[in-house]
């Protein structure tokens, strides 16, 4: 389902980074978790998933942030192109990155636009008396939030734009924490790798981390697999270098899907035989023997059935 809103605010919060608010004139939106993020329409059927800004507790309005991507398939141009009253149309909330509740503490570390889910769980620990800690690293000059997140963190919030000094305050940050803390990372890939490398090396379990890439991850064409459609009793070919998606609408089999970047969750189909190659960033760990997100996903075995 989705929402028709309106843009009551538009703003540069840094070189190349628009803020933008989305109101809905005609009724209250959605509540969310800190976290969570929107697929928004941005023409030519692009739909581009950005995370929300705000707690997620009675909002009245949306924010995101975009970073303008000169050399992007547009998304970004079209979102920084929009003017106050333009009509804007949204998913509801969808949550793949929400803060656990029962975490004993937050440790947050954020490269860049990756900063935006970041003021969700900031705003968010603070709300519910959540123990946290904010590892900022970015360009000089480029830092969106940071001074309303100096004055919401204080000594809480750790800044860096050197990627030397970035590297020792990452490792000092791992060792320090208490056992049950959760790590949560966004930012650009490379980043986001070498924070989980060395999550992994200083000894973090696998259940403590947790990402949100607003870039989807470079994947290579995989190999080409059969898809059995359990309920039409057909077999659909998928190619290596085409989605399952792509090959079941190719099909004639409808499959509603938003982002194409597995974080929405929308295209989510349950699986009822074969191994699954996940390559999402959506299904938890224990969901992801029975479904598959066939906008990225693929199939370990030469034949994956699915409940369509």
């Amino acid at each position: 389902m989705t929402l028709d809103l309106v843009v009551g605010k538009t703003e540069e919060i840094a070189p190349g980074i628009r803020e933008l608010t989305l109101v809905r004139p005609d009724g209250r939106l959605p509540p969310y978790p800190a976290g969570a993020h929107v697929v928004v329409e941005c023409g030519h059927g692009r739909r581009n998933a950005y995370s929300l800004t705000g707690c997620g507790v009675e909002p009245d309005a949306y924010r995101i942030a975009v970073l303008h991507i000169p050399d992007g398939d547009g998304g970004s141009a079209y979102v920084h192109g929009l003017r106050v009253g333009d009509r804007v149309r949204v998913s509801r909330p969808r949550s793949a990155f929400p803060p656990v509740a029962t975490a004993r503490r937050h440790l947050l570390v954020a490269g860049g636009i990756g900063i935006t889910p970041m003021l969700a769980h900031v705003r968010a620990a603070l709300r519910w008396d959540r123990p946290v800690e904010l590892l900022y690293v970015h360009r000089p000059g480029v830092a969106p939030y940071a001074e309303e997140l100096a004055g919401l963190l204080g000594d809480r919030l750790v800044e860096s734009t050197d990627p030397d000094e970035f590297g020792r305050l990452l490792q000092a940050a791992l060792r320090e924490q208490p056992i049950g803390t959760h790590l949560y990372v966004c930012g650009p890939g490379p980043l986001m790798d070498r924070v989980l490398t060395d999550a992994a090396a200083a000894g973090w379990p696998p259940e403590r981390l947790h990402l949100e890439r607003f870039v989807p991850a470079a994947l290579d064409p995989g190999r080409e697999f059969v898809a059995r459609l359990a309920r039409s009793d057909r077999d659909v070919h998928v190619p290596s270098g085409t989605s399952l998606l792509d090959a079941l609408h190719a099909a004639g089999v409808a499959v509603p899907s938003m982002c194409r970047q597995g974080v929405c969750g929308e295209c989510r189909v349950p699986v009822l035989a074969g191994r699954p190659l996940h390559r999402d960033e959506f299904l938890a760990a224990d969901e992801r023997s029975d479904a598959v997100m066939c906008c990225v996903s693929r199939s370990e075995t030469d034949a994956l059935e699915i409940d369509l």
